[in-house]
Parts: C-alpha cells; sequence; structure tokens
C-alpha cells in the first residue's frame, strides 16, 4: 500500500484527487494539505511515501517546498503538479529533488500509474514539459547580470542590491540598462518578466517571503 500526502491549494480539486486515488486498492491518502507549511508539519509525522505537490502552493513555490520536505523526509518522493508549462520550472524541479512533474489536465490513469511508477524508484516527466525545456532559449546575459537581476526580482533596491553585491550604485544602474536592453524590454519590470519566463532566474523568492533554507 503506498501511502500518499496530497498537498493542493484548491479546494475541489483536492477533493476529485482523493476521491480518486482513494478508489484504488493498493493507494491509500493519509493526509491532504492547502499550504506548504502545513505540508511539512503533516509529513513529519504521517511519513509519507509519495507526495503529490501543487507548484503554486499559496504560501511557498511547489519547488521550495519540495527542497524543504525531502530534506525532512530524504526517503519521501514527489510529483509536482503544474497547471501550465513554463520553461524552468523541470529544470528546477529536478534540482530540488523532485521525481515526478505532470501538468494538472493528465488522465487520471496517467496519474495513479504516475504513483506507482514513482514508489517503485522511476521518474516520470511530462513529455511536452521536456520538450519545452529542452526548446528554452540560452540566457544572454552574465552571471553578474543575472545576480543583479535576481535582486531587482525579489524586490530590492537600486542601493540595496548595490549593498547586498557590493558594487557602487551607479554600476548597478548600469547593468540594469544593458539587462533591458539585451532582453528587449522596455522596463526593469518587464525584463524580470522575460528572464522569468525564459527560467534564466531559477526559484526567486520575494525579500517580503524569505525565509533561511535549511542544507540539504
Amino acid at each position: 500500500m503506498t501511502r500518499v500526502i496530497l498537498a493542493e491549494n484548491v479546494h475541489l480539486f483536492r477533493s476529485g484527487l482523493v476521491a480518486l486515488l482513494d478508489g484504488e486498492p493498493d493507494i491509500r491518502v493519509v493526509e491532504t494539505v492547502d499550504c506548504a507549511r502545513k505540508l511539512l508539519a503533516t509529513a513529519a509525522h504521517c511519513r509519507p511515501e509519495v507526495a503529490l505537490v501543487d507548484l503554486g502552493l499559496p504560501d511557498l513555490d511547489g519547488v521550495d517546498a519540495t527542497f524543504r520536505l525531502l530534506t525532512l523526509l530524504p526517503e519521501c518522493r514527489v510529483i509536482l503538479m503544474a497547471e501550465r508549462r513554463r520553461p524552468g520550472d523541470l529544470r528546477r524541479a529536478v534540482e530540488a529533488g523532485a521525481e515526478g512533474f505532470l501538468l494538472k489536465d493528465t488522465s487520471p490513469a496517467r496519474l495513479i500509474q504516475a504513483i506507482r511508477d514513482v514508489a517503485n524508484g522511476e521518474r516520470v516527466i511530462d513529455a511536452d514539459m521536456a520538450y519545452a525545456e529542452l526548446a528554452t532559449s540560452r540566457s544572454p546575459l552574465t552571471p553578474r547580470e543575472l545576480e543583479v537581476l535576481r535582486e531587482t526580482a525579489k524586490g530590492a533596491t537600486v542601493a540595496e542590491t548595490a549593498r547586498s553585491l557590493f558594487l557602487a550604485t551607479g554600476t548597478v544602474r548600469n547593468y540594469l540598462a544593458r539587462i533591458v536592453t539585451k532582453v528587449g524590454a522596455r522596463t526593469r519590470l518587464e525584463a524580470v518578466a522575460i528572464a522569468e519566463e525564459n527560467g534564466w532566474l531559477g526559484g526567486v523568492v520575494p525579500r517580503t517571503q524569505r525565509s533561511p533554507r535549511p542544507g540539504r
């Protein structure tokens, strides 16, 4: 019997998944939660074998939640579920340790088989998502420019970015001007959006949501 924990924010979708999975003789949903905080707290005592985790949890990005869950329970196997394909998400998921990545519109039979496969030590990746990841364009930005843009994506001001990266404020402004030009944006915020859409920034947590990340 495969013990599954389900982390999904949308109540109707969560209830549907529970009804689907509990109908299988070899799968049992041991807990359901609606946010990452509850996922980590609950998994610690119910010790699931497989976790189905929504990429868009309200309090913490699903990839970051996966990283923290596997730090807590390295024996657990995680399948991330996403509403849509976005370049960069699959790479981030694999780096966090997820064993599976599926879209929410996958068929019920496919999801059930994915849980069984992951529980048996296999990896399950949506084929279209893998193709989208391979098709992602390479970043035109230098490592230093990416550092500056990551700080901007977190909500840092020019002065805060300068202090964080030990740069002069004028240097930061010059970097930002070059970044906007390189990616074909009109503003800094548009440059951030383009970089995020292409997966160049990785997982960026806004300053208001940042918390220390435990080591693995």
